[in-house]
């Protein structure tokens, strides 16, 4: 096969596959997050749908729907080798708590450490480049097994966010933002509501948790992702980013 008949192919597969995401928006968009979690993993995808979560601070509460809707639904954790010591408690603590039965931690290649941080400092010098080789490509790797995942992104959370759809499409694959429609007050009414566990460090100021090398307190009034990438022109990590938004990072992957 050509190449351009190579492109032409991926052309159409990608249109056929925003033309479903159009689809399911238009015939599922008005269901509750429950509702729409427990179709999306038992009847519209079924195996083929995941849910990748950070275990921070907002968390629980989509594990929670997912539990609910299917235990053996497959949970993707990104273990980067950076993370709090509490947030690989809470993510074992909600595991056992909600009974999911089939997660598992994605970590980078062993040879990527040792060829692209070998000194586990890539961080200090280039951030985009260190979310690439520890986020990005273990995750991307992963979801090659899947045509869509739960995501737990929230209009309110930012303006890069306020204009997102429940179903959406990037680098192939579907996402489903069962939560796009939800407030921080919601949130927090699930979390009463369920009895479910705060992150530990969230009653210490950090609201929005990721690696601890870029991860900072947010003081009062502040945006609740400010303190992710501090003083950096950086917002994602690079996992949602169409992968076209994501090059010229300076290291090959």
């Amino acid at each position: 096969m050509t190449a351009l008949a190579i492109n032409e192919t991926e052309s159409d597969l990608n249109q056929d596959l925003h033309a479903r995401a159009r689809s399911l928006e238009h015939k599922y968009s008005n269901l509750g997050a429950q509702e729409l979690v427990s179709r999306s993993a038992n009847e519209i995808f079924g195996e083929r749908i995941t849910l990748v979560s950070s275990f921070g601070t907002g968390s629980a509460v989509l594990l929670h729907m997912v539990a609910r809707a299917n235990k053996r639904t497959p949970v993707l954790f990104v273990d980067t080798g950076k993370h709090f010591g509490e947030t690989l408690r809470y993510r074992n603590q909600l595991v056992d708590l909600l009974g999911l039965e089939n997660v598992s931690s994605l970590r980078p290649q062993v040879d990527d450490v040792s060829r692209l941080d070998p000194q586990g400092i890539l961080f200090t010098q280039n951030t985009d480049a260190c979310c690439a080789f520890r986020k990005v490509a273990p995750l991307n790797l992963a979801l090659q097994e899947f045509d869509a995942w739960f995501t737990g992104r929230r209009r309110d959370q930012n303006d890069q966010r306020e204009t997102m759809t429940r179903f959406e499409v990037a680098n192939g694959k579907i996402k489903v933002n069962a939560l796009a429609n939800w407030t921080s007050e919601m949130v927090e009414n699930y979390f009463s509501e369920h009895k479910l566990p705060k992150h530990p460090l969230e009653a210490d100021g950090f609201l929005s948790i990721g690696c601890m090398t870029c991860t900072d307190r947010v003081a009062a009034g502040e945006d609740p992702r400010a303190g992710r990438w501090r003083d950096q022109n950086k917002t994602e990590c690079g996992i949602h980013l169409a992968d076209t938004e994501f090059k010229n990072i300076g290291i090959d992957i």
